[in-house]
Formats: structure tokens, sequence, C-alpha cells
């Protein structure tokens, strides 16, 4: 069985620790040979100590000296948004795991892609922006996009399971198929909730920041624990779905799973419906992403269902909740309209995080900029760059309006 080579971009958030996690517990399956941060040069230096990846690359320029110090070996070293795509591309890589959030993964993805890496997809940006380009410059370069997230992972075993459908064994064979197929009824999504599942609509304008990043169950960055909050997270995994898995926005469903064991669904034409249940460790889906189409022996814990209780399922309050319906607007119109709603919607997280706006802001935020946006049908990546850059400013000034 072949070790994967694997590169982590966004090392120091909490997907790439738990990559690094996983690269410990089966050292014979994912060696670690490059890795890729932002701006925290002490961290990322401590995870090249231990890894000794071959090479090394931070955006944030200015800390180069703080890596370099800390630093007990010499491996190569890029720099910047540049340095993220050279990294991406290395010849010594088989696969790249792309953990950024925002937009910054989006051009290093496509490099690792077209240098003929398999691509692991944790950053959720990159298939909503780009979702069309992605997909296509797989299938046109012949390699896989594999999910990380534990929603999309958990579909692509459901998948997998139901339909008897094996992995390529080669660079000869046929890459990861996307599932277009009248066999499947239904993509189910689960969601925890949030911390404000059960939190009367009345109360949302008091909600602070510091309560919205109290995530019933998973630890995940600010960012990122803020969509789970307003369901954008789920929003934004609906349309994932339908360019992961090539089935139409009106078959990605979502239901709220309080105590997210089962990680999603499929419902199959028969009226069969698989599930894939796992304790909340993103190590699961890193794991299989790396060793798919094998499943191998590890240190993380099996589920012991005399201790789980209860599995409840609960439709979303869609109207207290609206990223829900503006993501499945974005997602069935296509196009740029979901880069738009991406992007107002990080401006307005990073607004409420600064006690700028109101938590219920956010929605108004994004939903007033994507009225504002003329969607161009099949965009190219530069198209796509422009309506993310044009939303950023519609959302600055929508946030400073509700500022005064």
């Amino acid at each position: 069985m072949k070790c994967k080579r694997v590169v982590v971009l966004g090392a120091t958030g909490s997907i790439g620790e738990s990559a690094l996690k996983v690269a410990r517990d089966i050292p014979e399956r994912m060696e670690i040979v490059g890795l890729a941060a932002n701006s925290n040069a002490n961290k990322l230096a401590t995870a090249a100590n231990q890894t000794r990846a071959q090479f090394v690359c931070l955006v944030d320029e200015t800390k180069i000296d703080i890596l370099r110090r800390a630093l007990e070996y010499k491996p190569r070293i890029f720099l910047g948004d540049a340095g993220l795509c050279e990294i991406a591309r290395m010849a010594d890589a088989d696969m790249v795991l792309v953990a950024i959030v925002g937009t910054g993964g989006l051009r290093p993805a496509l490099a690792a892609i077209q240098a003929g890496k398999d691509l692991a997809v944790a950053s959720k940006e990159i298939l909503v922006m780009a979702g069309e380009i992605v997909m296509r410059e797989a299938r046109d370069n012949n390699v896989n996009v594999l999910p990380v997230d534990s929603e999309h992972n958990a579909i692509f075993q459901c998948l997998q399971s139901g339909r008897g459908l094996g992995a390529p064994k080669d660079r000869d064979a046929e890459a990861a198929p996307t599932f277009q197929s009248p066999d499947v009824r239904r993509i189910i999504l689960t969601a925890s909730g949030g911390p404000f599942r059960q939190t009367p609509r009345k109360d949302f304008d008091s909600i602070t920041p510091e309560e919205a990043l109290k995530h019933p169950t998973w630890n995940m960055g600010p960012k990122i624990t803020i969509d789970s909050a307003t369901l954008f997270n789920k929003g934004l995994e609906m349309i994932e779905a339908h360019w992961l898995f090539g089935v139409e926005m009106e078959r990605v469903e979502v239901v709220i799973h309080p105590q997210s064991i089962v990680h999603s669904m499929v419902e199959f034409a028969d009226g069969s419906t698989l599930a894939q249940l796992s304790y909340s460790d993103m190590c699961f889906p890193i794991q299989y992403a790396v060793t798919w189409p094998d499943r191998v022996p590890n240190t993380l814990p099996p589920l012991d269902f005399s201790k789980v209780s209860r599995l409840e399922f609960f439709t979303p309050r869609y109207a207290d909740f609206p990223a829900l319906n503006l993501a499945r607007r974005a997602g069935e119109t296509g196009g740029t309209l979901p880069a738009v709603m991406n992007a107002a919607n990080e401006i307005a997280v990073a607004a409420f995080l600064d006690l700028r706006v109101r938590f219920p802001d956010i929605w108004h935020v994004v939903e007033e900029v994507m009225n504002r946006h003329t969607a161009i049908a099949h965009p190219d990546l530069d198209a796509i760059l422009e309506a993310d850059r044009w939303a950023r400013n519609e959302a600055q000034g929508c946030v400073k309006s509700l500022s005064r």
C-alpha cells in the first residue's frame, strides 16, 4: 500500500492540526512533505520541526525572520501567494489538502490540479466560488477531488457504499465519479443547528460574538463557527455538494441533527437511505480522503452505541435562519452569484466579530449584495475574482450604513 505524500495548505488551523494528527497516527500511509500557513510563523515552524516537511510556505513575508529562527532544520521555503501555488505544484507530492479559509485557497487548488495532484478539499470557498471550473479542471487533468468536510466525506462514503463504486488504482483509470445519476433521490446534509438552534428570533438582536463562538459540538476557527451559528456554513455546503456529486440543488436538503453523530445521508431511488456515523472528529474524514479507497486501522475511538442516548432530527427554521434559502438561490442561479454570496458573508461576519453590526445583519448584508448583483453565467476565473472584489466593496458599504 502506497504512502500518500501530502502538502497541507492552512497547516496552523484546526484542519491542519488534525491532518498532523492523522499523519502521526498512520505514518505508513501518510507523509506530510509540505506545510503552508498565512502568518503564524512560530506555529508553522513547530509543525515543520515535528514533520520535517521538505517544503514550507509562509504567505506573510514580514514574518520570514521569525520562521527561520524557529526552524530546527533547513527546508525549502516559499513566500507569499505565489509561494502557495509553487508548493501546491511540487513534484514530490501526491495530494494537496486545502484548508485555507476564504478565497486564498482557490489559485493554489487549481495549480495543484493542473500539476496532476489529487485535491483534498476542506475549504468551502473553492467549490462555492468556482465549482464549475474546479471540477472541469479535475476531469481534464484526470485527478480526484476528495471531500474533507465531515458532511461531504460522509456523502462520498454513502454514495460508494450505495452503488458499489470503487476507486481508480492508477493514473490511467477514470477519476473519481461525480455520481450524476437518477438513482440518488436526495442528499441530506446534517447540521448541528449551532448555539442558537432553540433561541427565539426576538433575541437575535442581542446575540454577542462571544455567544456565537460557543459551538455546541465542533472546535473550529472563528469565521466557520459564526457561519455555523447563522447556518451559512450549511448553505455553502449545499452548493459544494451540488458540484462535488453532480446533483441538482433541488435534490440537496438540510436537516438539523444536534448530536452530530450522523454526518450526512443519501436517499436512493428505491427509498433506502444510507448514513455515515462517527464521533465528531475531523481526523476521520481527513484519514479517509488520504487512504481512499482503503480503510486503515487507527487510534480514533469507535462509536459506543451504549453511550449514544438519542439521535434527533428536526426541520430547519428557514424563516429565522435565512442563510439556507439564500444559498439555495445562489446555487440555483449559479454563475458568479455564489461567489458574491460568499464574499458578502465574509465581510458581514468580520463586521459582526468587530461589533459593527448585529447578528441578524449578517443575513441582511448578504441578501442586499446578492440583490444588487447581475450574475454572469459560466464565468472564467477572472470574472469570479472580480465578482468577489465587487461584492466585498458593496458589503463594506452596507456595513457602514448599518453602523451609523
